[in-house]
Parts: structure tokens; C-alpha cells; sequence
């Protein structure tokens, strides 16, 4: 009896396979897009009218969008903005598909926050190539904001145009620490922040910009510009709430005073700490006072020199 023939292999590489939402209101290119990007592996999802292709975006964060420019309603222009505009959506490519080619067209599309587009009558072959490629890039970016925020980084990307700054994406841990440190709405470029990046964007050689709240600081990295010209900024936490509490416990100090003591130690002056601990400068002066009678000093730089010392002693090398 002939053994029976191995089965034919799958011609689709299901590994590569992602999801794309196909925004048109023309049935006919909705069919044959959808036949077309079916066969080649992909899960599609269909918008027929902008409203609905908002909410199926922001539902199933698809890999990328097809996306019509002109429909009845909100056009495939206002919807792009919109989708960049929202942090859960800003990172997801999108390629205009359009029967106008003008150039102001074209510049409309890009200015939107298109990544590319194709001309219609569409030709599935060249969409899905296009498709792979910018695919590939949004995976391998939204793979390294995953590392940094696993490690404890966060990362933002922040566009300067004319007039206004705005945030095109931002990690969850982001989202989570800029509103902290900076007293600013979720998705607004904080005004201390953008400041720092004008001055980069001037050509200055700017240093981190650090922020403190208590014994912790919010110290951001500029690392460079994003192929979509973006500013690429890395957050990342530090905390010495540790030190705070053993120097505390140590040298016989309330919260308070160890908290102004480690400020001290920074350098900061009796207004920086007020502003970091929310006190008034007075206040901090009471308290240095104190912590100068426990620890038998009289001196800002004596209090800090018995503060590093014990510091040293609690922490060996």
C-alpha cells in the first residue's frame, strides 16, 4: 500500500501575517483588497465611513491602515489626523490610497501623518509590498519602546511644527510618569520639556534634563531624530528613596528633614528643595536648621560632608 503523500506545504507565512483595516466606501475596492490581503495571510478588518474606522482602530489596534481619502463625512485626511493625535493609535503606519495625485495631494496625505501612498485603480501586488515594508519598521519600533519600558525606560517622540508641539507616540510608562513630574494634561509636550528641545533644535548641545519630586528624579536623554523627523527622547526614573530613609534612620532624622538633607547633598539651594517638596523656602530653613542641631554642625557643607560620610559607611564599596 503507498504511503500517503505529505501534505502540500502553506505558500502563506502565517509568522508574517498581521492585521490591516482597509477604510473605503467604495464596495468594489473594499472586495478586492480584502480577497487579496485574505490570500497572502493577513486578518482584515473593513471601515466603510471614518466614524467607524476610529473606533475599529482604536478596538483592535490594527498593524496598519489603508486608508481612502476621499469620503463622504470625515475624510481619510481628518481621520489620519485623528488617529495620530491619539496615543493608543499614533503609532500605527498608515498608507492613503487615492485617485488624486496632485502634488498638494500628496503633501496633504504626508502632512496627515500618511507614511506613504498608492494611486487608484489599486494593484494589490504593490499595495502588500508596500505594506511589508513599513510593517516591518513599526515592529521593530514598537519592539524596542517594549524593551526600554521593560528595563524601566520610557520613551517619547515629540513634533515640533510651526506654532505647536505634539507627542506622536509615547510608551505606557511614559504616559504614566510625564503628567507626574511635569503637573501637565496626558498628550501635551510639558512647556519645560519643549523648551529643552528648541534649544536642541537651535543647535545648542543640550545636557539631560532632569525633574525632581521628592527623593525621586525624572531624568530625560535626547537621542536623536526618528526617520519621520521626530524628537526621540528616553525617560528614565531615578530613586533614592532608599538612601533617604536609611540616612533617616541613621542620623536620627524625621522624613522631612532627610529629605532636605539629601536635596543638600544635590546642591540644591533652600528654594529648589521648596519647590521639590512643595515648602516654602522658610520652611526648608527650619528644617536645615534642625537637622544642623542633631547633627552637631553649623554649616550647610558640614551637613552634607556627615551626610556623604554616613552614606558611604551604610552603602561599602
Amino acid at each position: 500500500m503507498p504511503s500517503p503523500k505529505p501534505p502540500l506545504p502553506d505558500p502563506v507565512d502565517r509568522s508574517r501575517a498581521g492585521l490591516v483595516l482597509i477604510v473605503d466606501d467604495v464596495p468594489d475596492n473594499l472586495a478586492l483588497l480584502h480577497d487579496a490581503l485574505d490570500d497572502a495571510g493577513y486578518t482584515v478588518l473593513v471601515a466603510t465611513e471614518g466614524t467607524s474606522a476610529l473606533q475599529r482602530a482604536a478596538q483592535a489596534d490594527p498593524d496598519i491602515v489603508l486608508l481612502d481619502a476621499v469620503m463622504p463625512g470625515i475624510d481619510g485626511f481628518e481621520v489620519a489626523r485623528r488617529l495620530k493625535a491619539g496615543p493608543e493609535t499614533a503609532h500605527i503606519p498608515i498608507i492613503f490610497m487615492t485617485g488624486l495625485t496632485d502634488t498638494e495631494h500628496v503633501l496633504a496625505a504626508f502632512d496627515a501623518g500618511g507614511v506613504d501612498y498608492v494611486t487608484k485603480p489599486i494593484r494589490p501586488a504593490e499595495v502588500i509590498a508596500r505594506m511589508a515594508a513599513h510593517m516591518q519598521a513599526a515592529r521593530q519600533a514598537r519592539q524596542a519602546r517594549n524593551a526600554l519600558d521593560a528595563y524601566g525606560h520610557a520613551t517619547i517622540a515629540v513634533r515640533i511644527d510651526p506654532g505647536r508641539a505634539r507627542l506622536t507616540w509615547q510608551t505606557p510608562l511614559a504616559r504614566q510618569w510625564l503628567p507626574g513630574y511635569f503637573d501637565t494634561p496626558p498628550d501635551v509636550v510639558p512647556p519645560a520639556l519643549l523648551e529643552w528641545l528648541e534649544a536642541a533644535a537651535s543647535g545648542r548641545d543640550v545636557r539631560p534634563l532632569s525633574v525632581a519630586r521628592e527623593a525621586r528624579q525624572l531624568v530625560c536623554t535626547l537621542q536623536g531624530r526618528t526617520v519621520d523627523e521626530d524628537w526621540l527622547i528616553v525617560l528614565r526614573e531615578v530613586s533614592d528613596a532608599a538612601t533617604v530613609e536609611a540616612t533617616m534612620n541613621a542620623l536620627h532624622l524625621t522624613l522631612r528633614e532627610s529629605e532636605v538633607l539629601y536635596w543638600v547633598v544635590k546642591g540644591k539651594t533652600n528654594r529648589d528643595i521648596g519647590d521639590i517638596l512643595g515648602s516654602s523656602p522658610a520652611t526648608v530653613k527650619k528644617h536645615l536648621e534642625r537637622v544642623y542641631e542633631k547633627l552637631g554642625v553649623e554649616t550647610r557643607t558640614a551637613a552634607a560632608s556627615v551626610a556623604m560620610q554616613r552614606v558611604r559607611e551604610l552603602k561599602p564599596a
